[in-house]
């Protein structure tokens, strides 16, 4: 039907003509007798326009787009089922199911198609329990349903029960056709965080261990800013991103045995003689000690300075520098004491007795 519409003078212009059996402002329903003649001219090699004045039409009213679509169909249709194809297909049709017997061969047909709507619609039944089962936002669980019903659309062909599988999955139509229609901006989405993807995995190889959301952001916008993309990324983003793949950073748990070995050495706390009365007035009466740590070739190696100080002085009585942090490489600083000239009023096993 042409947008195109009638006007009155039109009409009555148009119901004047023989080969006119009705109109309307927005069609005309020609006669059979007209179909058929202007059918044969047609094959003959007139024009539509000269068909339609030939039969006195006005080719101002009918137009010539409408005349060479409408003598195009009769033409198919003429040749498909021969004069039939040009009766008005409301004479003989009317859209009501026939009451023929059906053939085996037709029976077979309408129970293999009957088992085929069974069988999607149990598989789509399983998924939305398995759904139901798990414990999950309300939001998602209808995205998962949609998803569902898609898959079953269209691997089975069912793209007229759509309101069906609705009520099936317990979601509106509306709502899935909304799904349907964010398609794009989804898959846009989609594209952004598997592009974000690729740096939170790059982040969380660097220096070969794993990290958490605060470590990876900012491991993030430095590689942003080395390769001079001008942009900054959030810890909110780059956590989306870990729940939505799954990407899990260990938790370092509490050591149960170093609470057991701090709760046993209660009873070894020694007493606070110095109280923090770290310059008595007299040397050699109050000594400091610590262990430095001291890193070289460029922070790849280290090693251990450890030093006994004077309290009164600040004078270093005796030191040493290891590799390791052995108990050995403390009570060695201490056996170097002993020499020293310093504590030549102090008993040496007093001394080795604190430091233990």
């Amino acid at each position: 039907m042409s947008k195109f519409t009638f006007t009155k003078t039109q009409i009555n212009q148009l119901k004047n003509n023989e080969y006119v059996e009705s109109v309307s402002s927005k069609g005309i329903t020609y006669s059979l007798e007209f179909k058929y003649l202007a059918v044969e001219d047609y094959l003959a090699g007139m024009s539509a326009k000269e068909v339609f004045s030939k039969y006195g039409f006005d080719s101002n009213i009918i137009g010539d787009k409408r005349a060479s679509s409408a003598l195009a169909r009769w033409k198919r249709q003429y040749h498909e089922d021969g004069l039939f194809g040009l009766k008005d297909a409301r004479e003989h049709n009317q859209g009501r199911p026939t009451n023929r017997e059906l053939t085996d061969e037709d029976k077979m047909k309408c129970y293999e198609a009957k088992i085929k709507y069974l069988e999607a619609e149990v598989e789509l039944l399983k998924k939305l329990d398995a759904i139901e089962r798990t414990v999950l936002k309300n939001s998602k669980q209808k995205v998962i349903k949609y998803q569902l019903i898609e898959t079953t659309i269209s691997q089975n062909n069912m793209k007229y029960k759509v309101k069906y599988l609705c009520d099936l999955a317990q979601v509106s139509r509306s709502g899935y056709y909304s799904y349907l229609k964010a398609k794009s901006n989804r898959d846009a989405k989609e594209l952004k965080d598997q592009e974000l993807l690729k740096y939170v995995q790059k982040a969380m190889k660097y220096k070969g261990y794993k990290k958490g959301s605060r470590q990876l952001t900012m491991r993030i916008n430095r590689l942003y800013k080395a390769e001079n993309i001008e942009k900054q990324i959030n810890r909110k983003c780059v956590q989306r991103i870990m729940r939505k793949y799954g990407i899990v950073c260990p938790i370092r748990r509490a050591n149960p045995y170093r609470k057991m070995a701090k709760a046993t050495k209660e009873h070894c706390v020694v007493e606070n003689i110095v109280n923090r009365e770290f310059k008595p007035g007299k040397s050699g009466k109050v000594l400091l000690t610590d262990v430095t740590y001291l890193h070289y070739n460029g922070h790849k190696k280290t090693a251990y300075l450890s030093t006994i100080k004077d309290s009164q002085t600040n004078e270093i009585l005796a030191y040493k520098v290891s590799k390791s942090l052995a108990i050995d490489f403390v009570l060695n600083t201490i056996k170097d004491l002993k020499k020293a000239k310093y504590l030549a009023m102090l008993a040496y096993n007093d001394v080795y007795r604190l430091f233990l």
